[in-house]
Order: C-alpha cells, then sequence, then structure tokens
C-alpha cells in the first residue's frame, strides 16, 4: 500500500532535460556578454588609436622619423650605387615610399601587428641585399622565371576554392592581405588593424604634403633670392 504512494519523480529532484535547458541558456548569456565586452573594448581602442593620429605631436614625430629615414636612404644610395632616394625614375620613388612606411611603423612603435610586420620586412629585405648572390645562380633564376612565364598558367585548387567562397569571406581576405601583418588573421583583428592603418596612412599623407609643401617653398625662395650664391645644401646631402 505504501509502495503504491511513492511517486516515481520525487519533489526534490531535479529534471536533467531543464537543467541541461538552463545551462546552455547561461552558457549563451555568457558568450553575448564576453562578445559585447571585447566588441565595446576594440572600439574603444580603435577611438584612442584614431585621435592619436590625429594629433600634431604624433604628426611631428613622423616627420622627424622620416626626415631620419630618407637621409639614411639617401647616404645609403650613394654608397651601395644609387638606389636610395637620389636614385632616378622608380628606384628613387620606391626609396621614398619605402623610407615613409618605415617611418610610418617606427612611429607606431610597434603596438600593432601592421607596423610590426612592416619593420620585420624591413629587416629581411636588408639581410637579402647584403648576400651576395653568384652571376651563375641570378643567371639561372633569371632563365627559371623567363621558363615559368612562358608556361600555361595552370588554375590552383586554392583558387577554384575561392570562387565558392561568400563574398563577406573573399572581402575579408582580400582586406587581410592589404593590410601588413593581417593575411591569417581573424575579422575582428583585421578590423581594427584596418583602422589604425587607415588613419596612420592619411596622417602620413598629411605630414608629407606639408613637408613637400616646405621644401618648395624654400626652393622658391632660393630661387628668386637676387644674391646670385648657390642655395644651402639640405641636412644629409
Amino acid at each position: 500500500m505504501s509502495s503504491s504512494l511513492i511517486s516515481p519523480n520525487p519533489i526534490g529532484t531535479s529534471n536533467p532535460a531543464a537543467a541541461g535547458a538552463d545551462r546552455s541558456r547561461e552558457a549563451k548569456t555568457r558568450r553575448r556578454k564576453k562578445k559585447a565586452q571585447a566588441q565595446a573594448q576594440a572600439q574603444s581602442k580603435a577611438r584612442s588609436l584614431s585621435s592619436k593620429w590625429k594629433s600634431q605631436a604624433q604628426q611631428q614625430i613622423f616627420s622627424s622619423n622620416l626626415l631620419r629615414a630618407l637621409a639614411q636612404s639617401r647616404r645609403g644610395g650613394v654608397g651601395g650605387g644609387g638606389g636610395g632616394v637620389g636614385g632616378s625614375g622608380s628606384s628613387g620613388g620606391r626609396a621614398v615610399r619605402e623610407a615613409a612606411d618605415r617611418a610610418l611603423a617606427a612611429s607606431a612603435k610597434g603596438r600593432t601587428r601592421w607596423s610590426r610586420a612592416i619593420l620585420a620586412g624591413r629587416i629581411r629585405i636588408s639581410k637579402f641585399r647584403k648576400r651576395k648572390r653568384p652571376a651563375a645562380a641570378v643567371a639561372a633564376a633569371a632563365a627559371a622565371a623567363a621558363a615559368g612565364r612562358s608556361r600555361k598558367p595552370r588554375v590552383s585548387v586554392s583558387r577554384l576554392r575561392g570562387k565558392g567562397m561568400p563574398a563577406v569571406q573573399r572581402k575579408v581576405r582580400f582586406l587581410g592581405r592589404l593590410v601588413p601583418g593581417c593575411r591569417r588573421e581573424p575579422l575582428p583583428v583585421i578590423l581594427e588593424e584596418a583602422t589604425d592603418y587607415i588613419e596612420a596612412l592619411e596622417m602620413q599623407v598629411r605630414a608629407m604634403s606639408e613637408l613637400a609643401r616646405l621644401l618648395s617653398g624654400g626652393a622658391s625662395v632660393g630661387a628668386g633670392s637676387s644674391s646670385g650664391s648657390p642655395p644651402e645644401p639640405l641636412p644629409g646631402q
């Protein structure tokens, strides 16, 4: 008689399915909170970096770094066969761009991935240039490159996979290739680095435009003087 009064589900026990659903909801809530906190931190960091690149002090730091990098490139070009700023044509323009990128990365002080990637790339290039390759190796490399260009282009598996990728994923990969050091990074990191990199490039353009205006003004004053004496050379000449 007493056994018939015992309930198969006592009041003190809980339903395993309900407990599992509660734990799942709590886990989802925690994930949402963490995601919101990460987004808020990324936005605050992006705002602080944006204000940093817009400051006049940061522009002055970049200008001094740029002048120093141009002077170093000029000395290297004079001593190394004209491959620096003083070179003619595309070599001189490439040297100016490399000096400007190096100065921009130095102004960031290695706090971002793109600045560290630029500085690391410059170190690798300088080490490669210091190695003297034999003439036979250079000729073999040129012949191999010419033979590779003459062959019919092959369709790679990665390219075929890329055609089936969603448009958003393709754009993310394209953006990751544009920002130095972000080729294999996730989307939040790419967006944060791209925001800072764009602000830094805008500051670079402003500083270089100001330097060009100052230098062109000094050149016009020197050309318009009636003393007949040659103008004083710029620092580093």
